[in-house]
């Protein structure tokens, strides 16, 4: 006995150093203007093969080496913040109305439904308890957080999750000095930006100019855009660039779709025409096969 417990002292410590490094590797590689390879982000975890926004669809992620994991934030009535997208339980639980009229103790009592709406054994979890299994496995995109922020960051002290979080969000830089200021050091903050949309470029000088955030996400709707082009090389050595493959609208019709007949023309052409080093996709798992495969992942 007292042979293990002595063990255990020498894994232990090993142990946690390993993953602490791990989440710092790839926090180091989103620091990184110049990386050489593409991150991996998995929207709402694993959901094609566990309930989204659940701890089973973040360890799948975590199992499969995403880097990063997205997830999404609402509060109960009694004002715990949990794991889950839509201001209804309807479409995600054996529940109906608002998240916000259900006290916790009331959803803990509701099963998750997979993407095919079928019931399964998995519940609701907490934000918390998804931070504490995260913690020193993989980067977490919060989504829907902004709304509970101060308040989110206290769990982050509390969990010792702080470093691993990535905020994203529409405002502009005095915005985002201004409800982030304090905590830009340890969390990190992606504007998004419309390319479609006027004054696009305008908008990322000003960002760059501020803030000099580490990544943009970037969105456009067709390949008749062409500011894409232009945005890959103003950017290039200085931030990093985040497209979305959920769907068709959001990268021009380079999305998870198409790869599944072209990987090439989906995910080649984001990382290799448009700059692409950070794709957030449903396909996580096609996605780090395609990047293995083509000398993008290591």
């Amino acid at each position: 006995m007292r042979k293990l417990f002595i063990l255990l002292l020498i894994i232990f410590p090993f142990y946690q150093a390993v993953s602490s490094s791990h989440v710092d590797s790839i926090r180091a590689k989103l620091h990184n203007p110049k990386l050489d390879e593409v991150l991996v982000v998995a929207h709402r975890g694993d959901w094609r093969n566990f309930p989204e926004n659940s701890i089973a669809a973040i360890e799948s992620a975590v199992r499969m080496g995403v880097d990063v994991v997205e997830l999404d934030v609402q509060r109960t009535k009694d004002g715990h913040l949990i794991l889950m997208h839509d201001k209804t339980l309807d479409r995600t639980t054996t529940g109906k109305g608002r998240v916000d009229e259900w006290t916790l103790d009331s959803i803990r009592t509701l099963k998750l439904l997979n993407g095919c709406a079928i019931r399964t054994k998995h519940t609701v979890p907490t934000l918390e308890e998804a931070l504490l299994y995260s913690k020193d496995k993989i980067m977490i995109n919060l989504d829907k957080a902004d709304r509970y922020f101060d308040e989110i960051y206290l769990l982050l002290q509390k969990t010792g999750t702080t470093r691993q979080i990535i905020m994203k969000g529409g405002k502009t830089p005095e915005e985002v000095v201004q409800h982030y200021g304090s905590y830009l050091n340890e969390v990190i903050y992606m504007p998004i930006v419309h390319l479609d949309r006027p004054g696009a470029i305008d908008k990322i000088n000003q960002f760059n100019e501020k803030i000099k955030p580490l990544a943009f996400e970037l969105l456009f709707v067709s390949d008749t855009c062409k500011v894409p082009f232009e945005v890959n090389e103003l950017l290039k050595g200085k931030s990093l660039i985040w497209y979305n493959t959920l769907w068709d609208t959001m990268a021009g019709g380079h999305d998870d779709d198409m790869a599944l007949k072209d990987p090439d023309k989906a995910y080649g052409y984001l990382i290799e025409t448009l700059g692409a080093r950070i794709i957030q996709t449903d396909r996580p798992q096609m996605l780090i096969d395609y990047l293995k495969k083509k000398g993008w992942k290591k």
